[in-house]
């Protein structure tokens, strides 16, 4: 028995159980039942409305610590609102109440709502560093879809791996964007360690695409651009002419109370031009001369892209959409290097059909059905189908070295993903499956390709005889590939034999063509079930569990398990107090998959479907032999093959990151991330020649497709999110980057296939500093400015010779750095003095030594509202 007293306090105690220990969650979606991340949830209980909550990245939110009681519950989040309010008695224990958003009546708003920005929080999608993009935000970022691709991997940053971010549309990857009307909202590196996904989640940019609206609304835009609003190209004497003309065509509405549909029709016409900036010789005195000329490229690109969604019953929803472009490129191929005669027209057709269940299983389960069946079918038809004549660092002439292309990529792809709240832990699991067929032709190289490259050669004086020293030898000096070319056609044209041009320094350095079947097709299959669970320890420790299984065919490797562990926890706060803190790590293995290209590629130069031939030195440019006679002893056969032994590529990534909220309003994220690289793939000579003596018997080069690189990268990342005012709203990033690796992937070889020292340098990712600054600053007189500033650093970039040093047949030897300055052919650069063939006791220049330019960029756009009759 109990006395008065403490039967009082014991009914206290019970009653301060009760009232902590109930709370509502729940999902946030729309009427596609496409989940809505920052959704508004407001409780209101006897007319007192409590402290609003926003849903995470992936629609779910989470309300603790309330009262026992009747309560009504309003949601709202950009163009989305609950049409009727919700009541609902919340008793002890854990209240489930998922809510469907349909899209708001439009009403002209510019100004920043300052409390739609989450506080820090422990939950993994709903990091510091993550962004939601959408209304005027998303509105300021670029109409075209290669623009806006761009702006979105600029605002998501660097991702950290040497594969760079991914972009999923509406659940699928590898597809196009769609249009920006019919974009809801674009997230951006959220959930980093997810086991839903397979690729690296810093850097991932998510697109969810609109339902269809509640009555019929239409918009009709129009773009006009010229080069008048560009800037011009630093390595371009003239700016490049720039005609844009495009029309978007959007309506959406509804087909009866459970349907509604939305209609994009767009046309692109674009007259973009292309800058050639070479060297070439001038025809009559056959003197080297800069060239230059700006070729105006032609582009069309029509697309048609309807969505349906069907409300099936209040617990199952359906989504359609479809993608159709057709695309027409005349005068592609054509810049830099390449002269006109290179260009080629290029046609595209895809088609992309997504279908979508959406069924609420019960309370606090939702399960998605997908699946996406895409083809693309392209085809390429050359100017010319003349021999490539390519003088390396100067220019490439003659047909594409394409040839008449066709190709018809087909991917299925079916997922099929759970959600289930239970108490404190979010589960979700789920598989996808997917299924690629490529049907190829490919004529590469079957018109050929005359190589001009650097050397060492006599110096000419200027009746074009040699320079003889006092001994009565050849002054020798190092000769320019256009100087090699130069020297061919001039000594061609006076009459010498092929003996004579060569001891003169002239002659092709080397000839290659290809021959056989041009069709090959393949198919592969790969598959990625997951499962995580997103555990909330207590209202300040949330930890992340997760394991993701990767398997594919056309490779050996079938045991790659993935897995993900996250942990968030907020110091100082607890039930009853928000904390402004947060502490994150987390670790994640990222399997990449091995490409269906490449098995395109081992089975197209297998030696036996195709043959590639390489002759060093020919005597008979530039006339064009028969393939069929090449097989003779002066002829390699190149082939290509894939390691049996192969690994699937694999990225260890661990992270830590120091959240804190500054004001209302205003975040602030510092991330450090550490990846380890394993496995990365590269490409080896097994059969290259040492001191002459070749492994396998005879002279023809086996390029081995292997997974022997290694990639490591540190990178310190910090970002803001700020609702600065009514009226401003900024963004922006700025990150340290370190990466090196031996590779920068299947078409990297080694410079010396015997002696890899120097390949460990600089990565093709190492770019050091990047800052990206953007945001929403409304004016007066409804007059929107919308900046978006990248600046970053110079990225590394690869010395070589232009020489096949090592019999390879490759021309990606590097430079000794000289130790004796007296030796002839040496060049002074900015590098220090280098020999372009290098001797016994000097060390080779390291690969990616070189540095490139930064680049910034300033995009500024200015918009003005005009409302037209009544609100």
């Amino acid at each position: 028995m109990c006395t008065k007293i403490t039967c009082f306090l014991g009914c206290l105690f019970s009653i301060s159980l009760a009232a902590q220990n109930v709370s509502l969650r729940g999902m946030a979606t729309d009427s596609s039942a496409a989940t809505v991340a920052g959704a508004k949830i407001v409780l209101t209980r006897e007319g007192r409305a409590l402290k609003p909550q926003l849903s995470d990245a992936r629609g779910m939110y989470l309300i603790e610590n309330l009262p026992p009681g009747v309560y009504t519950v309003q949601a709202t989040a950009p163009q989305l609102i609950l049409l009727r309010e919700v009541s609902m008695d919340l008793q002890q224990g854990s209240n489930v109440l998922n809510l469907q958003l349909d899209v708001a009546p439009i009403v002209q708003q510019v100004n920043v709502n300052t409390d739609d920005t989450a506080p820090v929080g422990t939950d993994s999608a709903n990091n510091a560093s993550a962004t939601v993009i959408r209304g005027a935000d998303l509105e300021a970022l670029s109409d075209n879809a290669e623009d806006l691709a761009s702006d979105l991997q600029a605002l998501a940053g660097p991702s950290a791996g040497p594969g760079g971010g991914s972009i999923f549309v509406d659940g699928f990857s590898g597809g196009e964007l769609p249009p920006k009307e019919s974009i809801r909202e674009v997230r951006v590196n959220q959930n980093p360690f997810s086991p839903e996904f397979d690729k690296l989640g810093l850097g991932r940019i998510e697109i969810l695409t609109k339902p269809g609206a509640d009555r019929w609304r239409g918009n009709l835009n129009y773009n006009l651009g010229t080069s008048a609003w560009n800037s011009r190209n630093p390595y371009s004497a003239i700016k490049a002419p720039l005609l844009l003309n495009e029309f978007e065509n959007l309506v959406s509405g509804p087909l009866s109370k459970r349907a509604s549909i939305t209609i994009d029709a767009n046309r692109n016409n674009v007259d973009n031009g292309a800058i050639v900036n070479a060297v070439t010789l001038n025809s009559q005195s056959l003197t080297s001369t800069p060239f230059f000329d700006v070729f105006k490229a032609i582009q069309r690109r029509t697309r048609l892209y309807p969505r349906l969604d069907y409300q099936l019953n209040d617990k199952h929803t359906l989504s359609f959409r479809y993608d159709f472009i057709e695309g027409d490129i005349q005068g592609a191929g054509i810049g830099g290097f390449d002269l006109l005669s290179r260009g080629h027209n290029m046609k595209y057709t895809i088609h992309a059909a997504q279908a979508t269940e959406t069924a609420v299983l019960g309370a606090g389960a939702v399960n998605e059905t997908r699946f996406q069946f895409y083809r693309n079918q392209s085809q390429t038809i050359p100017n010319s189908m003349a021999p490539v004549i390519g003088v390396l660092g100067a220019f490439t002439e003659g047909g594409a070295r394409a040839g008449k292309a066709s190709d018809r990529l087909s991917s299925y792809e079916f997922q099929n993903y759970t959600t289930v709240v239970r108490g404190t832990h979010l589960f979700r699991f789920g598989i996808r499956v997917r299924l690629l067929n490529d049907d190829n032709v490919s004529p590469q190289n079957f018109n050929g390709t005359f190589t001009f490259g650097g050397g060492t050669g006599p110096l000419l004086n200027a009746s074009n005889q040699p320079v003889l020293d006092t001994s009565g030898q050849p002054v020798l000096t190092q000769l320019e590939s256009i100087e090699r070319y130069r020297r061919t056609i001039l000594f061609q044209q006076l009459g010498y034999s092929i003996a004579q041009i060569r001891a003169l320094g002239g002659g092709t350095t080397q000839f290659s063509i290809a021959a056989g079947t041009p069709d090959v097709s393949a198919s592969q299959l790969d598959a990625g079930p997951f499962f995580g669970d997103d555990w909330r320890v207590r209202p300040n420790l949330t930890i992340n569990l997760g394991l993701r299984y990767e398997v594919q065919t056309n490779i050996r490797d079938h045991h790659d398990w993935v897995p993900r562990v996250g942990l968030a926890w907020a110091p100082g706060s607890n039930a009853k107090k928000q904390g402004k803190t947060v502490v994150r790590a987390g670790f994640g293995m990222f399997y990449d998959r091995f490409s269906l290209n490449n098995s395109l590629t081992a089975k197209r130069y297998d030696g036996v479907v195709q043959q590639q031939y390489v002759i060093a030195n020919p005597d008979f440019f530039p006339a064009l032999p028969d393939a069929t006679t090449l097989a003779g002893s002066r002829t390699a056969q190149v082939t290509q093959k894939v390691d049996p032994a192969l690994h699937a590529p694999y990225i260890l990534q661990t992270s830590i990151a120091l959240e804190r909220q500054l004001r209302a309003g205003t975040t602030l994220a510092v991330t450090y991330t550490n990846s380890r690289g394993l496995h990365i793939l590269r490409s080896l000579d097994i059969n290259a020649p040492r001191s002459g003596i070749f492994p396998m018997g005879n002279s023809n080069p086996i390029f081995l497709m292997s997974s022997s690189g290694v990639f490591r990268q540190n990178q310190v990342s910090t970002n803001f999110n700020s609702k600065v005012s009514k009226s401003v709203s900024l963004t922006g990033s700025y990150t340290l980057n370190q990466a090196k690796s031996n590779t920068d992937g299947l078409g990297t070889f080694p410079a010396n296939p015997y002696d890899y020292s120097g390949e460990y340098g600089p990565g093709a990712t190492d770019v050091r500093h990047r800052m990206t600054l953007g945001g929403t600053i409304n004016l007066k007189w409804a007059l929107r400015l919308n900046p978006l500033v990248n600046i970053q650093s110079g990225a590394p970039f690869d010395i070589t010779t232009g020489n096949d040093l090592y019999g390879t047949t490759l021309f990606n030897g590097r430079p000794g750095i000289a130790t004796n300055s007296t030796r002839p052919g040496l060049i002074q650069t900015n590098y220090g003095l280098l020999d372009p063939n290098p001797i016994a006791g000097e060390a080779i220049l390291p690969r990616n030594f070189g540095r490139g330019r930064g680049q910034q960029s300033l995009n500024l756009r200015v918009s003005k509202t005009i409302v037209l009759g009544p609100e």
